[in-house]
């Protein structure tokens, strides 16, 4: 039997699955792994969105997890860096490797000689120690000094599991971006079975309900559909307002349309703007353009009543740090009041020894 289902039951259903109808009441670790892992083509963006998903979860919350190696920094879902589990970075890294060697195979890769030779070479050398890509194309260099060093390094990137290693991704910390392998990385980790069929139910739970577009589109694989088909007789089936046929778990939370959506702050480059083909359950198209810049930045926004209204910024001013608020429409008297109190609360947790803390609001940019 297939159920109707409309744009503002998909949102609340994507909103409860990512945890932002309320904070929630678990470790970092396991958010993340609820979340099958968080964008992280930035360090600092996932603190923000673990923020606004847990209760009392302070920015300092991902020092031990990632210095003791439970979670960590490595490409994976639609070839991006994504702040995962140690399980999930064993788990899924086999499985997204098809996404890289699309890459390999571009034009640019096409008239690279010696990759496996130089991948092999280079699995050494970062294996010795983390090494920055200036220091990995200085040593490649030496080693194919008949080769492009620039362009060996972006094949190596592509052919082997490299995890990007602390201080980088720890909040208020800074430096050189440093790889290892994620074998060195995890030695002696129990190495998961990869289960493509894990992956997508997972996403289901994180996401869901969705088409098979939808967890393509998260994933960066493609022929998912025979996935969802093996499993297709324990799922249940929904059809959107355009005729599609969406897929879910069971027992997955479905809240009412009418429930209560908070106002949340909602980071650079989070999954909850990126894991659909059709993103209207969450964000119009309209301002799906002015969020996704043509340079590949996905900027900050913020919700209201459960969808995209307007982006937001923080940024240092003289003596302190100010979050600027910069709606895509007028914001009513009782969302804007909450609004300054969320973004207060986010500034104080972000930044505890600013001597001042404000939230200014842009006037309304409709584009």
């Amino acid at each position: 039997m297939t159920t109707s289902v409309d744009r503002r039951a998909l949102n609340r259903a994507l909103l409860a699955r990512q945890m932002l109808l309320r904070r929630h009441a678990m470790t970092a670790v396991e958010a993340i792994e609820h979340l099958v892992g968080m964008q992280s083509q930035a360090p600092n963006p996932p603190h923000i969105g673990l923020w606004s998903r847990l209760d009392g979860f302070g920015f300092d919350d991902l020092t031990a997890p990632m210095t003791d190696r439970r979670v960590l920094r490595i490409v994976l879902m639609r070839g991006t860096l994504h702040l995962v589990s140690a399980r999930d970075a064993l788990m899924l890294r086999p499985l997204t490797q098809p996404i890289l060697d699309n890459h390999l195979r571009s034009p640019r890769g096409a008239g690279l000689t010696g990759v496996p030779g130089a991948a092999a070479h280079a699995r050494k050398i970062l294996e010795d120690a983390p090494r920055s890509d200036k220091e990995l194309r200085a040593l490649l260099a030496e080693h194919r000094p008949d080769a492009d060093a620039t362009d060996l390094v972006w094949a190596v990137r592509l052919s082997l599991p490299l995890v990007q290693v602390p201080p980088r991704g720890i909040w208020g910390a800074s430096g050189v971006a440093k790889h290892t392998t994620l074998e060195a990385w995890l030695d002696g980790h129990p190495v998961p079975e990869p289960s493509v069929d894990e992956m997508v139910l997972r996403y289901l739970g994180a996401f869901g309900p969705a088409t098979v577009q939808d967890v393509q589109q998260w994933s960066g694989l493609t022929r998912l559909g025979e996935v969802v088909e093996r499993h297709r007789s324990g799922l249940r089936a929904f059809r959107d307002e355009e005729g599609r046929t969406l897929y879910d778990l069971p027992d997955a939370p479905r809240p009412d349309p009418d429930t209560p959506a908070p106002v949340r702050f909602v980071p650079d480059f989070d999954n909850l703007l990126l894991s659909h083909a059709d993103r209207a359950r969450i964000i119009s198209e309209e301002h799906r353009r002015r969020v996704f810049t043509v340079n590949g930045i996905i900027r900050a926004t913020y919700l209201v009543d459960g969808f995209v209204h307007g982006m937001w910024k923080i940024g240092k001013v003289r003596g302190g740090v100010e979050l600027r608020i910069f709606p895509f429409a007028p914001v009513p008297a009782r969302e804007r009041e909450a609004l300054a109190e969320e973004g207060a609360r986010l500034l104080a947790a972000a930044h505890p020894a600013a001597k001042t803390r404000t939230v200014e609001f842009e006037p309304p940019d409709p584009g």
